[in-house]
């Protein structure tokens, strides 16, 4: 046996753009144990409640994350909703869930990007983000914004999307299906890929299960868990199953995230060609009183919001657990006897946001 060191790994590293750290137990080049550090971050997200209007508060929750803004807005104002009774029109309903599945596409592309980076294919990180491209411009003509949107609010909608944008929607999806599939073909095919990823963290069904992996984390090891079936916003009047592979590996959640991408533009074809006419929104009146708790499927993942409401225009409480912080023992299980090579690629395959964690 090798004698054992300890590598510091992060906050700052070339492949991970994100402030995690971690003490990987080495022996020679074998991670034995990794111990992750959190907490470089805070932003007293939950004291803002006591300073932010409650009506106001759904700017702070989009501010969570930016990739995941709008479904982080969008949960928070369901809570509110839920609490206080509010029927949100149905046309509000399928534009939340249109720019939902707009988020994970763009979410998606750009881990795909940061991973083909990691493996040093860097022609395929940019052409992977000259489509993700073309998906912010739709989002920045539709919403005003390109990452953070404020199209959200209480009550429904901010912004109208009338039938020749739905149209033009449509159309510009068709158009980039052919780069993608190109693209992500790559992803699924290419040896050097392949070499650095099949095989390589392997998460069991039982493990993931037991340490409550959600997102693409579980669906990668054969758990079929997605909360848009739930239905919340549209979802239950549109057609769609949970993406899973049986592999468990870090190919294995590449693959789901790819394959994730083809159905979120089928699901916002089935909303484009459902969307009623209406309103986007109803006016709120009053302040809220009690307590709500919701789940909602970001693209890294179940995602978690409770809110307590006081009857005053200042909220008691609001917590978010994000999908991160539920993936990070499963990532710490696969990281031991992982090869010291491979461990930024299996913490890139949760596709971490840990600004997203520590709010």
């Amino acid at each position: 046996m090798g004698e054992k060191i300890v590598v510091p790994f992060g906050p700052q590293h070339p492949v991970l753009p994100e402030p995690i750290h971690l003490d990987l137990v080495l022996e020679d080049e074998k991670v034995v144990d990794a111990i992750p550090s959190i907490g470089y971050i805070h932003r007293g997200l939950e004291l803002l409640t006591t300073k932010k209007e409650f009506t106001e508060y759904v700017y702070v929750a989009e501010r969570i994350c930016g990739i995941c803004s709008f479904i982080h807005g969008q949960g928070y104002c369901e809570a509110i909703e839920k609490i206080m009774n509010i029927e949100v029109p149905r046309k509000a309903l399928f534009l939340r869930t249109i720019w939902g599945e707009f988020s994970r596409i763009h979410s998606h592309l750009l881990w795909l990007g940061l991973a083909a980076d990691a493996f040093g294919f860097e022609n395929l990180f940019m052409q992977t983000w000259r489509i993700r491209e073309l998906i912010l411009d739709i989002m920045e003509e539709t919403t005003g914004g390109r990452v953070i949107f404020g199209s959200c609010k209480i009550g429904g909608v901010r912004k109208d999307v009338d039938r020749e944008m739905l149209s033009k929607m449509f159309k510009i999806l068709n158009n980039i299906m052919e780069d993608l599939r190109e693209t992500t073909d790559v992803f699924i095919n290419d040896y050097s890929v392949k070499h650095r990823l099949v095989g390589v963290g392997v998460l069991s069904k039982e493990l993931a299960y037991s340490l409550g992996a959600v997102g693409p984390m579980a669906r990668a090891s054969g758990i079929a868990i997605d909360m848009r079936k739930q239905g919340y916003a549209a979802y239950g009047e549109l057609d769609f199953a949970p993406i899973t592979d049986e592999s468990g590996d870090c190919y294995g959640r590449c693959v789901v995230r790819i394959k994730e991408i083809f159905q979120s533009i089928d699901i916002i074809k089935q909303a484009i060609s459902k969307v009623p006419d209406g309103a986007i929104d109803v006016k709120v009146t009053g302040t809220p009183s009690g307590e709500a708790f919701v789940r909602f499927e970001q693209p890294r993942g179940e995602v978690v919001y409770y809110v307590k409401a006081n009857g005053t225009k200042f909220l008691d409480r609001f917590r978010a657990r994000t999908p991160t912080f539920a993936n990070i023992p499963p990532m710490v299980s696969i990281l031991k006897g992982a090869d010291f090579a491979d461990v930024p690629s299996i913490i890139l395959t949760i596709d971490p946001c840990i600004s997203c964690t520590e709010r």
